[in-house]
């Protein structure tokens, strides 16, 4: 996996001479138009570099951008891996350890997810300050690369104070309602139970997905700031009257990605210049 997203870091270099990213951001579900605002950009599809497995999920189109996202240089990922097409957790390695080597000192993921509060409602946004694994995987099972990272990183702290304290600032200042909570990973691809949505509410969950949490491990681990947005799309199931589809799940994260862009773009205007 590490020689893979070397490989990959050795293409970008190839693709983008001299180029290097302050900020890596993965795009969720029906969220890929933010991509359109990155200037300048260079495509590079997955299926070119090393180790990225092409996404099977509508909503997902597989592409790495190399831009200007408002006032930072980003490297952007269109689309993400998801462990119930398959893939196992260490699928996701090579795509985040390539934006560690190409000088991302930032991940920033985005997604769609369920939300476990009953007074939230599709479309807005939250902010995520901690995560729970119940995918029953960890992509650093396996030999330690001790390149990028020690054999027991820790986790906690794992979302970025800093950047979630800029991220609220961003938020009141654009007038966007920005909750916040904790995010709960399951395998998927069947939505939760009632059951399990009041196991989930129980154990402190504020919004269940399928992604992010094998991203944001690895990002740690090699040193990575992180920083999560949700799009709840939902409330999760037993919540509301709605019936579940990934449908709606396009349909609203489409219907936010307007305040997903405005956000992000006000995130990255107020990082601090680096050090």
């Amino acid at each position: 996996m590490s020689e893979q997203a070397r490989k990959a870091a050795g293409i970008v270099a190839q693709r983008v001479p001299g180029f290097t990213p302050r900020v890596g951001l993965t795009l969720g579900s029906g969220l890929g138009a933010l991509a359109d605002q990155v200037e300048n950009a260079t495509v590079i599809p997955f299926g070119d570099l090393p180790g990225f497995p092409e996404p099977s999920v509508a909503g997902h189109q597989g592409r790495l951008l190399l831009g200007r996202l408002g006032c930072q240089d980003v490297a952007c990922l269109q689309g993400r891996v998801h462990l119930y097409e398959g893939h196992p957790p260490q699928a996701v390695v090579p795509l985040v350890r390539t934006l560690k080597l190409i000088g991302c000192e930032t991940y920033f993921a985005t997604n769609a997810a369920g939300a476990l509060d009953p007074d939230a409602q599709p479309g807005q946004l939250m902010l995520i300050t901690d995560h729970i694994n119940l995918q029953f995987g960890n992509p650093l099972v396996g030999p330690n690369d001790d390149q990028f990272g020690p054999r027991f990183p820790p986790m906690d702290g794992a979302y970025d104070a800093e950047h979630q304290a800029l991220l609220r600032t961003a938020a009141s200042d654009l007038g966007i309602e920005l909750r916040e909570g904790v995010y709960l990973a399951t395998l998927g691809p069947s939505f939760e139970s009632h059951a399990e949505v009041r196991a989930f509410g129980l154990l402190g969950a504020n919004a269940v997905g399928m992604s992010t949490v094998p991203e944001v491990i690895v990002a740690r681990h090699c040193g990575m700031r992180a920083a999560a947005v949700s799009v709840l799309t939902n409330l999760a199931a037993g919540l509301s009257d709605m019936v579940l589809s990934h449908e709606q799940t396009l349909h609203y994260g489409q219907a936010a990605a307007a305040d997903m862009t405005r956000l992000v773009l006000g995130f990255l205007e107020r990082l601090p210049a680096k050090g």
